[in-house]
């Protein structure tokens, strides 16, 4: 009966983990994967994800030229905030004027007009790519679900097509529209900071980059759990799409065979499983999330002491001083934005892996490259020593 499907769906799971057992869709109820496989399904996502990138590879230089624009006066900001304290401040204190402060308060709005006009720019062309690519990943999913035998489908079943199409899609369009280029800003303006952080103040630099290590030590942590935790929980919404739509579509047979207390359990079940690769998954941001803000916090607190020192004996300006404390948040917050962001890229990592399995299942009956062109019919049709199966020993036609 169709509401078994949901769980006579997985595979064996004990075979063992070979480069040659994964093509296709064979990993899609594996949570936890050796590094070998790992490392085969990123290539295989990566190979999809570059695929329907390529034909816009203009958009994406231009969209890379727009990010350095803005993030170079994003970093300006805290920059010429340092001169106005130490060369616009001095001057009006002794009585030659203002004009130099000024200049500089025209400049700190020069920068954030740029900023913004640059970000409008960005949002409008990377929205355009990312709807352009997701057209063409659906087109591509539909021809090729079409293609395939059968035995493919009667083996995956419906409910997993519909998943595939609807919430994994879904997932990589919530990482190209909130995500995607907070990852690409918050990278760039990490690095501009550290450079900046040092050139302003080696001694002080250093205080400040010390919890870097610690910050990849959390990170790597929260991307190799995340990877187990977001592959499960495509599964598992992929398993609850299953059983919703087999008990649906096959609903006269449920109803006649009293088929509805038994599948409620096994919904019960399922819904279950999926709830608790949920709640695994918030469990590790609300980990990983104050890690990082109690690390930024420290990391402050440090510099703001080692730099309050440095100034009362004359090493550094106040200035100096101000721009660090402002770099160091503009250091730290995007790391509060990729911990956001690798809530939809883990997410959009699973459903890609998944995805790449199954456009790369061949059909059983390929096209042929030369089709022969059929006989007019004569109105009979005779069949002599035929036989026919869509899955293998199970014959429909003898």
């Amino acid at each position: 009966m169709t509401a078994t499907n949901a769980n006579t769906a997985a595979p064996d799971t004990t075979t063992p983990d070979t480069s040659a057992d994964w093509r296709g869709v064979a990993a899609e109820n594996r949570d936890s994967l050796s590094d070998s496989v790992s490392l085969l399904l990123r290539e295989r996502s990566r190979r999809l994800l570059g695929s329907l990138l390529r034909p816009h590879r203009r958009t994406l230089w231009v969209l890379a030229g727009i990010v350095l624009v803005e993030n170079a006066s994003r970093l300006a900001i805290p920059y010429l905030v340092k001169e106005g304290i130490d060369r616009g401040i001095p001057p009006m204190r002794a009585g030659d004027g203002s004009q130099t402060l000024f200049i500089i308060v025209g400049l700190v709005l020069a920068m954030v007009v740029v900023q913004a006009v640059f970000r409008q720019v960005f949002l409008l062309l990377s929205g355009t790519l990312g709807q352009q690519v997701l057209l063409e990943l659906r087109r591509r999913l539909f021809r090729h679900f079409q293609r395939l035998s059968t035995a493919f489908h009667d083996r995956y079943t419906s409910g997993r097509v519909i998943s595939r199409s609807t919430s994994d899609i879904d997932a990589i369009e919530e990482m190209l529209d909130t995500g995607f280029d907070g990852l690409v800003t918050a990278a760039l303006t990490m690095v501009g900071t550290a450079v900046l952080l040092l050139v302003l103040d080696v001694k002080l630099g250093l205080v400040a980059l010390a919890s870097f290590p610690l910050l990849i030590l959390l990170t790597r942590w929260f991307r190799r759990e995340s990877a187990i935790t977001y592959r499960r929980t495509r599964e598992t919404v992929a398993v609850v799409i299953v059983h919703f739509v087999e008990t649906m579509t096959g609903i006269r047979a449920v109803q006649a065979f009293r088929r509805q207390p038994r599948n409620e359990q096994i919904f019960d079940s399922v819904n279950d499983d999926y709830r608790a690769a949920n709640e695994r998954a918030f469990r590790l941001v609300g980990l990983f999330m104050p890690g990082i803000k109690l690390i930024g916090n420290v990391t402050i607190a440090a510099v703001l002491f080692y730099g309050a020192y440095r100034t009362l004996n004359g090493y550094m300006t106040i200035g100096v001083l101000a721009a660090f404390l402002i770099y160091l948040r503009q250091f730290f917050e995007p790391m509060q934005e990729i911990s956001q962001f690798y809530n939809s890229f883990q997410s959009a990592s699973a459903a890609l892996e998944k995805l790449s399995g199954v456009l790369e299942e061949d059909p059983d009956v390929p096209e042929p490259a030369s089709p022969v062109p059929l006989p007019m019919s004569r109105g009979e049709v005779r069949v002599e020593g035929v036989d026919f199966s869509y899955v293998a020993d199970r014959p429909v036609l003898r």
